[in-house]
């Protein structure tokens, strides 16, 4: 455990009491309805929603994850995270499902389910469905937040247990709690604007972190530290041309009695975790990263704030690359991989320590104050005014979004006293949890026949299987088995439920097709429209599927051509920086100055006359 110094608590506590300022600042913007407060009234600028979503997506817990993989095993490390960490789904929501999602002009994934499936029985179950799965995962976001948030700063605070409770879940209860007073009091305003201003201060620390790693120079050969299946830590030697690496192989050789020895099958895994999220891009996200579409202004500004974020979020991989060539210089001190993010940070100067802990601070608040005003939009928007109080009031309505907020990090907090290990409960929410929802919400968009009995009977499976998976398999499954087993129930239950019952009313299902324009099964409803808007249908769903192709490389090579720099491996440098180059001029012709502000085809059915 480490201590900081007088300098050090002022930067951090004038920190936190800026966010809170600039949080409450937002209050009275928030409360002029529900729509302000989790939709920011759909008036936010691009610019602003994307900061806020780059903001969100660095969090403490997955930066000690991925610094872990990266400083462990090298800059292959970087594969592994295609599962989660790197973002893929953003090449997605840039080119096309950013904008499919904004058509519906909605407020939750829930309330989307009424505009695919209609409001009768059966949409209704699908929504329910979808609010109580999409809260699950919040709470359980909310977990994986809290067990690397404490565990970072208990490093630095020096908490006492207390009550019978550790140090590190105080210290994940003092981050979450002065974060939960702007995010309940301002909703998305009081999200969006902090996030902007903690986005500042992370560039900030990404900054100092890369150009002190710059200066450093790593020997030929050095010992990383990697955690065994019993428990303990064991030291590994390495070369750096291999370690810096990051040409793709088939097999990797680390040691059998690793935890990390489950990544030797290299190659197989690199493309599971590509059919992955491919699957999980083509059919879209939740929570707190949609939310920011369900926000912007129309298609154009979709596409602006997507390529503005994916740029943004590319500063991360210089950054991790930095931590991960520092922790292997500071040697033998470097006992456990997940630690090396705060062992760095405490060898840094007094002042600078602060500044730092600040930065990574509002990493972690940026991330857990957009998943819990998302999740809270569930209960309030698709359960307590559908079901339980419809005609509920402004006051009643806002003070439930509260409410809820609170339980829900209740709740979560309770589960790190269950769940201890970052990459334990990460693992679950990709590849088990995630696993469950991405098959029925990947049909949902494309096959017109699946209704909202099979999507509710898919995700209710898929999530079931999911929880059975954590509780009765065993720790020491490879993660792939927990996505097979709950991809394959929830597909079967996406198909049996479907099949089984009537289809979706046709008239809902022409009105989604002309607000949303998929491609997919969709030729009996599109040639309802007139020849000139099937033409341009056609055109845009081609430029989209090529484009597709052209942005999930680009992002890679662009995150990879950032985490090389720190690397300083030149003939890697140069290769990437052509493909970047290549790929960026067909995203620019292809996508880019195509984006339009509307949608071409109105939201009435426009039926061929004769």
């Amino acid at each position: 455990m480490t201590t900081m110094l007088a300098l050090d608590y002022v930067i951090v506590f004038v920190y936190l009491g800026a966010m809170i300022y600039v949080g409450l600042m937002m209050q009275r913007k928030a409360e002029q309805g529900i729509d302000s407060y989790f939709l920011g009234n759909r008036n936010l600028p691009w610019w602003a929603l994307g900061a806020s979503g780059m903001s969100s997506n660095l969090d403490i817990s997955g930066t000690m994850i991925i610094v872990a993989l990266v400083y462990a095993i090298g800059a292959r490390g970087f594969y592994i995270e295609i599962r989660g960490g790197v973002t893929l789904i953003m090449a997605f929501l840039m080119i096309f499902m950013g904008k499919w999602n904004r058509r519906a002009g909605v407020m939750t994934m829930a309330e989307w389910m009424s505009v695919r499936f209609g409001d009768d029985k059966e949409g209704r179950l699908a929504r329910t469905i979808t609010a109580i799965v999409s809260i699950i995962g919040t709470i359980a976001m909310v977990t994986y937040f809290a067990i690397g948030g404490g565990k970072f700063l208990d490093e630095f605070l020096g908490i006492p247990s207390f009550a019978g409770l550790p140090g590190a879940f105080w210290a994940a209860t003092i981050l979450i709690v002065l974060a939960m007073i702007y995010t309940v009091a301002s909703g998305l305003y009081g999200v969006v604007w902090t996030d902007v201003f903690q986005g500042i201060l992370i560039f900030g620390a990404i900054m100092y972190i890369v150009v002190k790693a710059m200066s450093l120079n790593l020997p030929e050969t050095f010992s990383v530290t990697m955690p065994m299946k019993d428990g303990t830590f064991a030291s590994f030697p390495t070369t750096f041309s291999e370690w810096a690496n990051l040409l793709p192989r088939w097999k990797l050789n680390i040691h059998p009695d690793s935890d990390y020895s489950m990544y030797n099958l290299f190659g197989l895994l690199t493309m599971f975790y590509v059919f992955k999220t491919v699957i999980e891009g083509s059919g879209g996200t939740g929570n707190y990263m949609i939310q920011r579409y369900y926000s912007a202004k129309n298609d154009k500004e979709a596409g602006y704030l997507s390529l503005f974020w994916t740029f943004l979020l590319s500063f991360r991989w210089p950054f991790i690359g930095a931590l991960a060539v520092w922790g292997i210089s500071l040697g033998s001190q470097i006992t456990d991989p997940e630690m090396v993010l705060p062992i760095v940070v405490n060898t840094l100067p007094v002042g600078i320590k602060g500044f730092m802990i600040a930065g990574l601070m509002a990493a972690a608040m940026s991330t857990f104050d957009s998943t819990v005003n998302a999740g809270a939009a569930y209960w309030v928007k698709d359960i307590y005014q559908v079901y339980i109080n419809p005609e509920a009031n402004h006051d009643k309505l806002m003070k439930q979004s509260r409410w809820s907020s609170i339980l829900i990090v209740v709740i979560g907090l309770g589960l790190m006293l269950i769940i201890k290990n970052v990459n334990e409960i990460w693992a679950w929410i990709t590849m088990s949890m995630g696993a469950g929802l991405i098959i029925p919400q990947l049909i949902r968009w494309y096959w017109w026949r699946l209704n909202g009995y099979g999507y509710a009977i898919g995700m209710a499976a898929g999530m079931l299987a999911a929880i059975l998976w954590k509780a009765l398999s065993p720790q020491a499954t490879p993660e792939y088995f927990s996505f097979l087993f709950a991809s394959v129930i929830s597909l079967l239950g996406t198909i049996i439920g479907t099949l089984l019952t009537k289809p979706t009313d046709e008239a809902v299902l022409q009105d989604f097709y002309n607000r949303t324009r998929p491609f997919g099964f969709w030729k009996r409803f599109k040639k309802t429209l007139p020849d000139k808007e099937i033409e341009k249908i056609d055109k845009e769903n081609k430029r989209d599927i090529v484009s597709t192709f052209i942005a999930v490389p680009w992002q890679i090579v662009l995150f990879m051509f950032m985490m090389n720099l720190i690397f300083k491996v030149w003939n890697q440098f140069v290769i990437l920086l052509l493909l970047l180059v290549v790929l960026s001029a067909g995203l620019y012709f292809n996508w880019f100055r195509h984006l339009s502000e509307k949608p071409r085809i109105p939201r009435r059915n426009r039926m061929k006359k004769g």
